[in-house]
């Protein structure tokens, strides 16, 4: 059961999006009821070791096999995790037109799992991976199954899961790891088809997603803290702009001055409660 201040924060929630034109910006919070651990925790403080930067990606073929080595024994995990509630709630959400556009910073795709169209990735996907040499794209189910039969000396390494796909692996392991190559070019430059720390987010997307705030009639943000300044600039622009700006998540984040409505409450039974007051 919701109490009051929470339930009266939904229904002005629920009166703000009651006529469309609403914007989602979803973050690791919508997604951390499917089992994919976040980057942040309440205060918007990185949690553990620091992520590999783009730049430490590109200069060393011992970046890359680290990465590699990691990214071979997190990926089940993320391949496996399921929509959750709140991912089912706003693809019900754009399915009846109440929101107009949905943009994550997630990596995992469990939005177009759930039945979400047309979902603007901020931050790419896991599910592909790029080759820097030549261009092309894979399947990451292909380049997971070549690492696995490169690689089985990992079979049955446990390794504690990180965000978005890595994990805590010993040291020890990496040195013998064979990365992948690209299928296309064999190139050794291989790299899942996501931004990456210190990478900028690929300007045709950025512009897509620009535009959606500029169009829309409001912003909701799910599960994020906007750390990510690619997150942020949107909400900067619907507060310049005078349009509600609101969220639904659990802690800190950075547009807290700027948001005209913050509900502290779980997503996932959130969601499905905004879905079925505006869907009847």
């Amino acid at each position: 059961m919701l109490d009051s201040p929470i339930r009266e924060h939904l229904d002005i929630l629920h009166q703000a999006m009651a006529d469309g034109g609403f914007v989602v910006l979803t973050g690791a919070g919508i997604s951390t009821p499917s089992g994919i651990p976040d980057y942040r925790d309440s205060e918007g403080v990185r949690r553990g070791r620091q992520p590999m930067m783009y730049q430490e990606f590109l200069a060393a073929p011992e970046s890359r096999r680290r990465y590699w080595a990691r990214a071979m024994l997190g990926w089940p995990r993320v391949r496996q995790a399921q929509p959750n509630a709140a991912h089912s709630a706003l693809a019900e959400l754009q399915r009846q037109g109440q929101i107009d556009a949905l943009i994550t910073q997630n990596v995992d795709t469990l939005h177009d799992q759930a039945g979400s169209h047309d979902v603007i990735e901020l931050h790419g996907s896991l599910h592909r991976v790029l080759c820097l040499d030549c261009g092309q794209r894979s399947a990451r189910d292909d380049i997971q199954q070549r690492m696995v039969e490169q690689n089985p000396y990992l079979a049955g390494v446990d390794a504690v899961q990180a965000p978005d796909g890595d994990t805590l692996l010993d040291p020890a392991f990496e040195a013998r790891f064979q990365t992948p190559q690209c299928p296309y070019c064999a190139g050794e430059r291989m790299k899942p088809d996501v931004v990456f720390f210190g990478e900028n987010v690929a300007q045709p997307t950025a512009a897509r997603a620009m535009a959606a705030a500029e169009d829309a009639k409001g912003l909701l943000v799910v599960g994020s803290s906007l750390m990510a300044y690619s997150a942020f600039r949107l909400c900067r622009v619907i507060a310049d702009r005078g349009k509600p700006l609101m969220a639904i998540n659990l802690g800190k984040t950075r547009a807290d001055e700027l948001l005209d409505l913050k509900i502290e409450a779980s997503c996932e039974q959130l969601l499905p409660l905004l879905a079925q007051h505006l869907t009847t």
